[in-house]
């Protein structure tokens, strides 16, 4: 998974991927303005070459490119192991509930519709981060936490199945790490859409189920620690016998 320490002295690096040239200048402005360092690409392949060179902190991800979906983009980031923990916000004029969903199942971590507005915008990207690089030192206390085959390393965000790093994105480990915080107690959608995503995110209830079912593909056999409580949320229940199986 991507080093969630390489931010330390220098201003977050965001790439821009977005084929209108006044909507990239907009978004650029924006976030020079406060503070940022910025890459832009106007296309898939631009996009794929800076992150090969020099990887960004956050990818800005516009659907429509011109020469590939910008759903295959997020695909190919979310399979390579160089890249997989950057965080990616979706910007899009598509912007029906199952867009947005398709969106997450992709492994998006966060989804903006357009027309938007700027403040908005840079409030979701600093909130994105914070949650992404911010919370390493709250894991320190407790770097590693083992269940049978399954390791999840707090401060790596890294988990580990049989040995194997099955590459969870960013808001797929920090749902994993809050409902492990739980110590069994049930989180409710709400709550842990305040918790991982740290502000209201009005109707999307099905954000938290999508990114759940990921990570749940992704754990494999130990997929069956994470409960749903019908109604109100989940849980993670460890389940294993004296053999260290479920």
């Amino acid at each position: 998974m991507s080093d969630r320490g390489r931010r330390e002295g220098r201003p977050s690096r965001i790439l821009l991927v977005e084929d209108e040239p006044d909507i990239l200048n907009l978004l650029r402005y924006h976030f020079l303005e406060r503070g940022f360092s910025t890459q832009t690409a106007a296309d898939g392949a631009q996009a794929l070459e800076l992150l090969r060179r020099e990887p960004p902190d956050l990818v800005i991800l516009d659907l429509m490119l011109p020469d590939m979906n910008g759903l295959s983009l997020c695909k190919r980031i979310r399979h390579d192991p160089e890249h997989w923990g950057i965080p990616v916000l979706m910007l899009t004029a598509l912007g029906q509930e199952e867009d947005r969903i398709t969106g997450f199942e992709i492994g998006a971590d966060d989804y903006v519709v357009k027309p938007f507005s700027p403040r908005e915008l840079l409030l979701r990207v600093e909130s994105l981060l914070s949650r992404t690089y911010g919370r390493t030192a709250e894991a320190a206390g407790n770097a590693v936490y083992e269940l049978g085959g399954m390791r999840v390393e707090l401060e790596a965000y890294r988990v580990l199945i049989h040995g194997e790093d099955v590459g969870v994105t960013t808001t797929e480990f920090l749902l994993l790490q809050d409902l492990l915080r739980a110590n069994g107690r049930v989180l409710s959608r709400e709550q842990l859409l305040e918790q991982v995503w740290g502000y209201e995110f009005a109707g999307y209830d099905r954000t938290v189920d999508t990114h759940l079912h990921r990570l749940r593909h992704k754990l494999g056999p130990y997929a069956a620690c994470i409960q749903t409580v019908r109604g109100i949320g989940y849980r993670f229940n460890p389940r294993m016998d004296s053999h260290g199986e479920l």
